[in-house]
């Protein structure tokens, strides 16, 4: 019965310190009495209690890095990056154990993570002095892909796989960011009083156009209407001529038509101070004057007869 409880124990005790999982996506490191003795990939596995000691869960899973970093572009200005770096260790396995990610992300780094970021800051801050502030974040992503290039060929050694390196931001001292903000907002205004002036010019151009051809037309039509009141005139003559009145006589009548029409015209607004003076004061002593001939030479053309032929 002693016998059988002791074997009982040591079943249990097997049980319980020699029986182990492995999750997925990790890989378990044992050691043998303090040497490395296998790399144990995902199940259900047993190991000798006290002998074999599980050393490292290696995770295979992608793992994020973010850190900040200070540095100075080309053009004086200090700046502040924070950084994501994505990485997990090799999936690679190799010819034997010795070559695989897992055994030398292990045995190889003593802080992987810590040494791993130091070499992504050394070779962004050998990077970002070779641009200026402006570049720096036009060519953000170049310069991390170009660091995560250089970093990434050193981890492969260490059994790690540096998937991306991302520069997520970038922070500027507040006078400098104040700055930056003043150009953008006069280099905008500058753009905006360009518009300005030239929608000013084009409103002027085209009401300078739209004056022109307004004058254009009003010329073309006093031109017309001054054409029509001579061929009237004319018309006008040629038809007194007709009825046997000299051209001179036939010319004073029409003015003084003319005349009459205006005064009329005059007249009839109460509102006009306007005074008519005679053209020529010598040949003519008052106005009264030249009513009485006006009249006389009326009387006279009243016992004329006009034809007007078709």
């Amino acid at each position: 019965m002693v016998l059988a409880s002791i074997v009982v124990v040591l079943l249990i005790l097997i049980v319980i310190f020699g029986v182990y999982v492995v999750q997925q996506q990790t890989v378990v490191i044992i050691e043998r009495l303090g040497k490395f003795h296998r790399i144990v990939s995902p199940g259900i596995h047993v190991r000798i209690p006290l002998i074999d000691v599980i050393a490292k869960r290696v995770d295979l899973r992608t793992s994020q890095a973010v850190f900040k970093i200070d540095a100075k572009t080309k053009d004086n200005v200090t700046v502040t990056m924070e950084i994501a770096a994505q990485y997990h260790v090799s999936a690679i396995n190799g010819t034997s154990p010795q070559e695989s990610g897992a055994y030398r992300s292990f045995y190889m780094l003593t802080n992987p993570v810590e040494q791993m970021t130091s070499y992504l800051i050394d070779a962004l801050r050998s990077a970002i002095p070779n641009y200026d502030l402006d570049s720096v974040f036009a060519a953000k992503d170049s310069i991390a892909s170009e660091a995560n290039a250089t970093v990434a060929e050193m981890m492969q050694g260490y059994g790690f796989d540096l998937v991306s390196t991302l520069i997520t931001s970038i922070i500027l001292p507040r006078e400098v960011e104040a700055s930056m903000n003043k150009i953008n907002s006069a280099q905008r205004e500058q753009v905006a009083a360009q518009s300005l002036a030239e929608a000013e010019r084009i409103k002027v151009v085209t009401e300078a156009k739209a004056s022109a051809e307004a004058m254009e037309q009003a010329g073309r039509g006093i031109a017309a209407q001054r054409k029509a009141i001579a061929d009237g005139i004319a018309d006008s003559l040629e038809t007194i001529k007709q009825s046997g009145v000299s051209s001179a006589e036939a010319n004073q009548l029409f003015l003084y038509t003319q005349w009459c029409d205006m005064m009329e015209k005059f007249a009839r607004n109460g509102n006009q101070s306007t005074i008519v003076l005679p053209s020529d004061f010598r040949e003519s002593a008052s106005m009264f004057e030249q009513m009485l001939i006006a009249n006389s030479a009326k009387d006279d053309l009243d016992g004329l007869t006009f034809e007007i032929s078709e």
